[in-house]
């Protein structure tokens, strides 16, 4: 009879933002308290699995017997396919998921994964009802004359000078460097006249 201990379950967090101007901090600090040791986190859209490296290295990092534990599930995915190859990965790896968020649900039992898939699908509608109001949002804005997009770097002016300079014959480099602009930012302008 063998004595060896069984290793302990470790608890692997999962947090995920869309934008860098959005923080981490808020689900960072949920999964810490729920006693993640090593938590991966991406800063990548929730529509699909793909260019989220952190996603996949957590869920290569499951043995059997540990858990994923995701702060909130729409922060995991708004996608009710991506939802189901997740949980699907974490099956196969023989682990479980704790949804901090929804910890009522039983991921151990059909009826608990089923639950999750609805989950997801709302993620999804609800991803795909705030593309419908941002566009509509951006066409009433239009609408109203309201410009889209970052400010010009250089005046109006500027702009004028700047391309006067180029129709007479001076390198684009020094016309940049002259406004303290990129050369990139001049090459528009004499590729728009």
């Amino acid at each position: 009879m063998s004595l060896k201990k069984k290793p302990p379950k470790r608890l692997i967090g999962y947090a995920r933002v869309s934008t860098q101007q959005q923080d981490l901090a808020r689900q960072l600090k949920a999964l810490k308290r729920a006693g993640c040791a090593r938590i991966y986190s991406d800063t990548a859209s929730g529509k699909t699995l793909e260019g989220r490296p952190e996603l996949a290295d957590a869920l290569d990092a499951l043995d059997r017997g540990d858990e994923l534990v995701i702060a909130e599930w729409d922060r995991a995915t708004r996608s009710m396919w991506d939802g189901l190859q997740i949980i699907k990965s974490v099956i196969d790896a023989g682990a479980v998921i704790k949804v901090l968020d929804r910890n009522y649900i039983d991921l151990t039992t059909p009826m608990g994964r089923g639950f999750m898939a609805m989950m997801s699908a709302m993620a999804e509608d609800e991803r795909l009802r705030i593309i419908k109001r941002t566009h509509e949002g951006r066409q009433i804005a239009r609408a109203k004359g309201v410009k889209m997009g970052r400010k010009p770097i250089l005046t109006p002016y500027q702009t004028k000078e700047a391309r006067q300079r180029i129709a007479k014959g001076e390198k684009t480099r020094e016309v940049a460097k002259a406004f303290n602009v990129s050369i990139s930012t001049i090459s528009r302008l004499a590729d728009a006249r």
